[in-house]
């Protein structure tokens, strides 16, 4: 349902954010850009810009399917909070209960030359450490200069290539490389989502897909979300972009994507990433959204408690660590349980003003704290530096609605 009646003051900031996105589309700056502004489960305002396929000259509708990347890590980010709130398993007890090869983890010491220098776990890694990516494993290719993330590498496990192997296989892998630093301590992107992915099948005893359609798709009515897109819907994915300088994103645009994940997927994958994995609409994961800002009331029923979705919004990271990645930082940034937790301004310090993650490719998603919930995407890879979302929340984050 839209949201009809609006002041000329809101009405003229909402032509403001259409006009700044369609400059960026028009510019060749991105692709295509297709965003929902939403509150109270009312639209406030809709756009497609741009083309899916932009050979074909196929217009972005609201079917249009994206490649989500690590907007699926807050999907499997609450449904694990959803087997912990069934009691199927604990936030703080061991992994190693469930996974026995992390008893054997092995922590690289501080300063470490080689990959071998290794000291023993200080404490056992837990569900909360992997869901606040402070577990200490890593990704390899975010930041292939260093040590931990060179070992990734050369050891063949680099996720922007297909996996062949399946969950368990890849999880084998993962606990086999030295973690980081000890679990709690500091705050390192990586492939923890994908092992939680693996853990929910282990406790629920159904695949991952399975899991999360029964318990979170097919409540939410997210029909057009999942690990593969089926044959009928392929048309419907949006064509993937490549850009050739993402450290100058606006000065040397895009190209055509020739990587092999421009391809969708159109059968069950072996391998479903659990930081990654998921194709979706705009409206599917509207609704996945405006579930965790309604604390996990849908429709009249409670898909999750309040006080689950309540807990994944409280910052998990030490004093004095914060989130940084190799060619950025994200200042006055904290994470929960799945989310970044942005500060408000001028408030008591820990109170959250929005939360929100994005993708790689340019899918981005927030709950401000005026209970706007906002998502803006794109398809470009990779788009870590690209300013087109950080000039959308800004935006919207004037709007008075």
């Amino acid at each position: 349902m839209m949201l009809s009646v609006l002041s000329a003051r809101e009405q003229h900031k909402l032509q403001n954010i259409r006009r700044r996105m369609q400059w960026y589309v028009d510019r060749k700056h991105i692709p295509c850009c297709s965003y929902v502004l939403a509150k109270s489960g009312h639209i406030i305002d809709q756009q497609y810009l741009g083309f899916s396929d932009r050979g074909a000259r196929m217009a972005l509708t609201d079917e249009s399917i994206f490649r989500i990347h690590s907007l699926t890590k807050l999907i499997v980010s609450v449904a694990a909070m959803l087997l912990v709130e069934r009691g199927k398993i604990s936030l703080d007890s061991p992994i190693s209960n469930v996974i026995p090869g992390f008893a054997k983890l092995r922590v690289l010491m501080a300063h470490a030359t080689s990959i071998d220098q290794t000291e023993a776990l200080q404490r056992p890694v837990t569900l909360r450490h992997l869901l606040s990516h402070t577990a200490g494993f890593s990704y390899g290719f975010i930041d292939p200069t260093t040590l931990i993330d060179r070992h990734y590498l050369d050891n063949g496990l680099n996720l922007l290539n297909p996996y062949e192997g399946d969950l368990r296989t890849f999880v084998d892998s993962v606990i086999q490389f030295p973690i980081a630093f000890q679990p709690g301590t500091h705050w390192r992107y990586s492939v923890a989502t994908d092992i939680v992915g693996y853990i929910i099948e282990c406790v629920s005893g159904q695949s991952l897909d399975a899991f999360l359609r029964r318990n979170l798709f097919e409540p939410l009515g997210m029909t057009n979300t999942g690990f593969y897109v089926a044959p009928e819907k392929r048309h419907l994915v949006v064509s993937l972009a490549q850009a050739n300088d993402m450290y100058r994103p606006m000065e040397t645009g895009y190209s055509e994507s020739p990587i092999e994940a421009a391809a969708p997927l159109v059968e069950s994958p072996k391998f479903m990433s659990g930081g990654g994995g998921l194709y979706s609409t705009a409206y599917d994961y509207l609704n996945f959204m405006q579930l965790i800002e309604a604390r996990g009331m849908w429709c009249g029923e409670q898909i999750i408690r309040r006080q689950t979705l309540e807990e994944m919004l409280v910052g998990q990271l030490p004093p004095g660590i914060g989130l940084k990645f190799p060619m950025w930082q994200l200042p006055g940034v904290d994470f929960g349980l799945g989310f970044a937790l942005k500060a408000r301004e001028s408030e008591t310090p820990g109170s959250i003003g929005h939360y929100f993650w994005g993708g790689m490719a340019g899918t981005h998603s927030w709950v401000f704290d005026n209970g706007i919930v906002a998502l803006c995407m794109t398809q470009m890879m990779p788009s870590f530096l690209h300013p087109f979302s950080d000039d959308f929340e800004k935006l919207v984050s004037q709007l008075s609605i």
